[in-house]
């Protein structure tokens, strides 16, 4: 099964990826299934409305998912496809805890297949800009990021897999903090994850940020399996053409080198196992 469920495309703040070519590009490689996951960041973005004045920044839209449209240009790729791909209907939640209610408003607008949760921003303050590092220690924007992580997943439960869990890495100026320092509200985060039924993706994007680990790290997924957890999507979270499908052949490596056996995919929000 070659699936990638992390995709961004021209709904997405972050990319200008023609959801058509998406797919197009996904069946000339071979991809048994995708999952469009576009962004929605409440706090930090508007959500479209007809006629609005989009704002924009370095040139791409800033708002989230025009979603009448999106469900409509999924639902039609998907009766086109049909017999070439799997498509499912997803998207990335950037949650905070002060944007549950519009989160769970959404969640009940529309029929999901997939949701990544994401801590994008706290405190509506974002990681790529340093704002939300800045005035604090490594070990105070750390311990923060993932208290509010930890927050969030005790209050908000729709969703399917916590989307690139130690992501504040990425951002971290002060290089990779240790996984000893957090290890203890990380495994309160994963217990939480686990006993709600939910899992976690290999992110492969680490790679191209040029991180020496994986993200999640290899001490994460096997910590997470050591808790009981099975629950593990793939995802490239790719916002070009050279992203799409990215090193998941390589990840589902990293999760046999961590203990696992298999891989999800999911439709209307219950995961599908597939041998690694």
């Amino acid at each position: 099964m070659f699936a990638d469920y992390h995709v961004h495309t021209e709904f997405s703040d972050d990319s200008v990826y023609p959801m058509e070519d998406v797919i197009r590009d996904a069946v000339k490689m071979g991809m048994d299934e995708i999952c469009i996951t576009d962004h929605v960041d409440y706090g930090v973005k508007t959500d479209w409305e007809e006629g609005m004045e989009i704002q924009y920044r370095k040139g791409d839209p800033l708002t989230n998912v025009d979603y009448p449209r999106y469900m409509e240009k999924i639902g039609r790729l998907r009766e086109e496809y049909a017999g070439k791909i799997t498509i499912r209907t997803g998207m990335e939640f950037g949650v905070q805890t002060h944007t549950i209610p519009q989160f769970e408003a959404l969640f009940a607008r529309y029929p999901f297949d997939f949701i990544i949760l994401s801590i994008h921003q706290v405190e509506d303050k974002e990681f790529w800009t340093q704002d939300f590092q800045r005035g604090r220690s490594q070990k105070e924007y750390n311990e923060r990021y993932y208290q509010e992580m930890l927050d969030v997943v005790k209050a908000y439960k729709n969703y399917s897999v916590l989307g690139h869990m130690d992501l504040i890495k990425r951002y971290d100026e002060a290089g990779i903090y240790p996984f000893g320092e957090v290890e203890p509200m990380i495994r309160e985060i994963l217990k939480v994850v686990i006993a709600d039924g939910k899992g976690i993706e290999l992110n492969t994007s680490f790679h191209r940020y040029g991180l020496a680990e994986p993200m999640p790290s290899m001490d994460i997924f096997r910590l997470y399996r050591e808790l009981g957890g099975e629950i593990v999507t793939i995802g490239s979270d790719s916002h070009k053409p050279e992203h799409l499908g990215a090193y998941i052949g390589e990840g589902k490596e990293i999760l046999k080198e961590a203990g696992f056996a298999r891989f999800c995919t999911f439709e209307n929000m219950k995961p599908v196992f597939h041998e690694l």
